[in-house]
This record gives C-alpha cells, structure tokens and sequence, in this order.
C-alpha cells in the first residue's frame, strides 16, 4: 500500500498585477476651438504607478492631475474645467503658466535701462500674470515625447516685442515630466532680444483631499520660509521684509492652513503673499509640504525660485462649477514659485531681468507621495 506523503500542498499564489507601461496620448480630438479659431490639444501622460496628469496647449494648462491616496485609489487633485469656453471665459488661472511677469507689478510702470513702460492693468491699477492676454491666454505649440525620467510634453511659445507693453521678443520653452516617482517636473527656458522682466509660474490650484469639493482649510503646510512680504490694500509688497515668527503666516513647523486664516486679515481674510525661501542660490531646494491627513496624500514642493506665493484661494467664486464640482472660496491652495512681486520696481528685491545672452532658468517639482 502507498503511504501518504509528507509534503504539503502550496496553495495557489494569487496573480500578479499587470505591469503598467508609462504612456502618453494624444487625444484624437482637439479639447476645444478657442474664441479666434485655434484647435486645442489635450495630452495625458502616465506614469508606471498610474499616476496620469492631462495637459492642453492653451495657457500649458494641467485640467486634471491624478495620484493614490494612501489606499492607492487614485483621485484628481487639482481644481479645473472639462471645457475650453470655461477656461477662456471663467478661470481664475487654473492649472495654467502664467507670465510674461507673474503676481503683480504696482500700477503696470516700470523703468528699465532709464526707459519707462506702462504695461496692461487687469487687476484693479496694478499688472497681474502677464496682463489681459497674457502667456495663460495663449495657444502654445506642443510636442510629446519619452524621455529617460518619463512621459514628457514640450511646450514652445514666442512673445513678440510689444505685448501687453513689455519690451523684447521672448522665446520661452516648458517642460512637462511625470516621473515613474510621481513627481511632476516643470523646466522653465527663455531668452530675449533686448532686457525685459521675466518670472514665470505654474498657477495650479492643489486641493489633495477631493480636487476641490471641499476647502482646503484642513491641510497641514510647513514652509521652508522664516520672512515674508506684507501687502497694501491692492497686494502690493510694501518693501518690507518680515520675519514670520509669531505671526499667522509662519509655517516654519506644520499647521493647518486654517488655524490662524481669519487672523491673517485682508479682504477676504487669508494668505496672498510671497514667502521667501531659505535658498537663495537657485539650487533645486526643497520649499514646501503639504500634507491632507484624509487621504494621506502629501505634496513636497521643491524649487530653484526664491520665492513661492502662498495663496489659499479667497478669490474663488462661490458660483464656479468646473468638472462637475461646485468649487468655493478657500478650495485650493496655490505654491507659485517665483520671484519676488513688483520686483522690477524694487532693487531690493532679487533681479527679474533677462538680458540679450542669457537663458532664464527654473525647475520646479511637485513630488507626490502618501503617509
């Protein structure tokens, strides 16, 4: 007779989940038509984790920016709009790059090499991302492609001499990376025929917990900044240089970003101000955290900019719906790295410019990741 063996059994092992393969995509059809005429393409990268960030050429502007929870579910966590028109007509700068100057110079005067410019007003007396049709208004030329960090798109504009009252005709290219770490990297290049202000910015409004249903008052922010830049009445710098410390604008340790808001003042009450940075020396240095403790989601802002404005989305209209959302005050939270406000008008300040022979240079990285 056989004897039974000693041997036990493996029980099946489950099956392995299918590896993902980084993609891009072009949607075959265009996003949109704008106002005079121009197709709008719309780009989806995707990253080895799923991770997937969906990007148009009008104004280089991410309309959806999907990452894992802590559970790994994926959700969007930027706030935006699912159509061109809104985007044309309502966005309060949504996901989009704004310049050629962005933030604000004071009345939209400057002088330059003894030369006087009055720039185009948009936000009350002062210039605001560039002016009326500013580089968030444009249709930029597009080009995808893998590289060795991953799925990327180039982005390519020319602002002629002129435009909205800047002098110089600027060549600007971005950079759109998803890495297989979930990092969106954008890589800001420009040059100019003549001296000109420059300070780009990506203006995406974050919200980690639901991409916008909610407000943002329940994230935990730390920001690598020990002063900042108070404001007048229309957000100008005053020229001040404050220390944060025992103020409601220091983040220097993690707190929720709506423990101390109303106290901050202003109308509305919250944060529009530049913090400047520790790193000075335009290194790829770490600026910010933020941290949704929901979801787990965190978001580590890294930079070579100066400075980041903090901004907490008092402005955004009660009546705005994009994606089928009902958006309101306070929910996103913008990091626009940059330099300094109203620079042009304040030596003080770190220069904003660009001169014939040089190349403006910016990395700026958002790094996505859970706790």
């Amino acid at each position: 007779m056989k004897r039974p063996s000693n041997t036990t059994q493996k029980s099946p092992s489950p099956p392995k989940p299918a590896t993902r393969i980084a993609a891009i995509q072009k949607d075959a059809k265009p996003f949109g038509i704008t106002a005079d005429g121009a197709a709008v393409d719309r780009y989806t990268l995707t990253n080895g984790n799923g991770a997937r960030i969906c990007v148009i050429n009008y104004g280089a502007t991410i309309t959806q920016l999907f990452v894992p929870d802590r559970n790994g579910k994926l959700g969007d966590v930027v706030l935006g709009f699912d159509n061109l028109r809104q985007y044309e007509l309502e966005s309060p700068f949504f996901g989009c790059v704004v310049g050629r100057f962005g933030n604000r110079i004071a009345k939209g005067m400057f002088t330059l090499d003894g030369v006087a410019y009055a720039l185009a007003t948009n936000n009350g007396v002062n210039h605001l991302h560039g002016g009326i049709q500013g580089m968030d208004k444009r249709v930029w030329n597009a080009a995808a492609f893998m590289t060795a960090d991953g799925p990327t798109v180039r982005f390519t504009l020319t602002d002629p001499d002129g435009t909205e009252g800047y002098p110089g005709t600027v060549k600007i290219t971005l950079i759109y990376t998803l890495t297989s770490d979930n990092t969106l990297k954008i890589q800001y290049f420009a040059t100019t025929d003549k001296p000109t202000p420059i300070n780009l910015t990506h203006h995406g409004y974050f919200n980690l917990r639901d991409g916008g249903k909610t407000d943002i008052l329940s994230h935990v922010l730390q920001v690598e900044s020990d002063f900042y830049l108070p404001v007048d009445a229309t957000a100008i710098p005053t020229g001040q240089i404050v220390p944060v410390q025992q103020t409601p604008i220091d983040f220097t340790s993690p707190k929720p970003i709506g423990a101390r808001l109303q106290a901050m003042g202003g109308d509305p009450a919250g944060y529009d101000h530049n913090m400047i940075l520790r790193s000075q020396d335009a290194t790829l240095t770490r600026a910010a955290q933020v941290y949704e403790p929901t979801t787990g989601r965190v978001l580590t802002l890294f930079t070579t900019e100066p400075g980041v404005q903090l901004y907490t989305g008092g402005f955004i209209p009660n009546t705005l719906i994009g994606k089928g959302t009902a958006y309101g005050q306070y929910h996103g939270l913008c990091l626009e790295t940059q330099h300094y406000p109203d620079s042009v008008n304040r030596p003080e300040f770190p220069s904003a410019i660009l001169r014939p022979g040089q190349i403006y240079r910016q990395i700026t990285e958002y790094r996505f990741s859970t706790r």
